[in-house]
């Protein structure tokens, strides 16, 4: 009977040792889905600041492992579930030119954002997280990346300055690109394209692209989740090139991230057609909501003194690379008319 009692016995302590810190990452993302919901703030920024400023309960001996857990196992299980959002069969109705344009844009996005760590001596890893979270979905993105880039004592500082700034110009331009658009004449499609090629969040490209009309919204939609598809592949092409330079003492991360293989799989599911609506909206919530706590977690791992150390180089760094999409995704759109 006691050795039956023994692996429950022990689960029951890894459960009780990880309740605190997850439940308080749950009840910061809470506070911030509230604030998001009745005031209009994006929900990820608002995670981040929260966590932020409740960063001494991480030093809490009874919160340290829950938060470290939201933070890690969270995320990557969030990001695994965002693959419920791509559609095989909406992406292809875009069209080959369009495909195109989504992917040079995303490559060339991360080329930039390589070249500007360099120019500004930010180094790589920065580089990658800016230009990938740019390119591809915003602070997802940058949460995707981080977690497969080698870790060092600047990794969540990196992480959550990046998740801060690239969530401001997704704001900024879920304002100012649907003005462009309608300055520019652009038609729907045109419009919708432009739009879900450019801004970096999915929630800031559907409030942007509703705000215009419903065929604007839709296009930007797909196109926009044409972008979240390319996160499974980048993010595995990042794991592999990056393998070399993790520590040599300790365990390699793995070649393929369960969490990657996971994203796939689940972008391969969602396109068969076979789950039903309502459990693959409730696993695309799922998805937004387990985002939402790991920021939360990364939040209150981090300090703001640290965070401010960053400097104003960085922020010019994603500045540049949103200017660079924004104008190479306009001019991309009006050519293919």
């Amino acid at each position: 009977m006691t050795y039956l009692t023994q692996p429950f016995g022990a689960l029951r302590t890894r459960a009780s040792g990880i309740f605190p810190g997850l439940a308080v990452a749950v009840l910061v993302a809470l506070a911030a889905r509230y604030i998001a919901e009745h005031y209009g703030a994006p929900a990820m920024l608002m995670a981040m600041l929260f966590g932020i400023a409740l960063n001494f309960l991480s030093e809490d001996s009874r919160c340290v492992t829950g938060i470290r857990a939201a933070s890690t196992t969270g995320l990557r299980i969030g990001v695994a579930f965002l693959g419920f959002r791509v559609s095989v069969a909406a992406v292809a109705a875009l069209g080959l030119p369009v495909l195109a344009l989504i992917a040079g844009l995303v490559f060339l996005t991360i080329a930039t954002g390589l070249g500007l760590s360099r120019i500004f001596g930010r180094g790589w890893k920065f580089g990658l997280l800016t230009g990938g979270s740019v390119a591809i979905c915003g602070a997802s993105a940058a949460v995707a990346i981080a977690a497969v880039l080698p870790k060092d004592e600047r990794s969540e500082e990196r992480l959550i300055f990046t998740v801060a700034t690239v969530t401001t110009m997704s704001t900024l331009a879920m304002v100012l690109y649907p003005i462009l658009a309608e300055w520019l004449g652009l038609a729907p499609r045109q419009a919708g394209i432009f739009i879900g090629a450019s801004i970096h969040d999915v929630a800031q490209v559907m409030g942007a692209g509703f705000s215009m009309s419903p065929e604007v919204g839709d296009t930007a939609t797909v196109v926009k989740l044409l972008r979240v598809a390319l996160l499974g592949p980048i993010v595995l092409g990042i794991a592999f090139a990056t393998r070399g330079s993790a520590p040599t003492s300790g365990k390699r991360p793995p070649i393929l991230p369960l969490f990657v293989l996971g994203f796939i799989a689940a972008c391969l599911v969602s396109s068969t057609g076979l789950i039903p609506g309502w459990l693959l909206s409730a696993a695309q919530t799922l998805a937004s909501w387990l985002l939402l706590i790991a920021i939360a977690a990364v939040g209150l791992r981090t300090s703001l003194g640290r965070v401010l150390q960053v400097g104003s180089s960085a922020i010019a760094m994603v500045f540049l690379e949103t200017v660079l999409l924004c104008t190479v995704a306009l001019g991309g759109t009006i050519l293919l008319g």
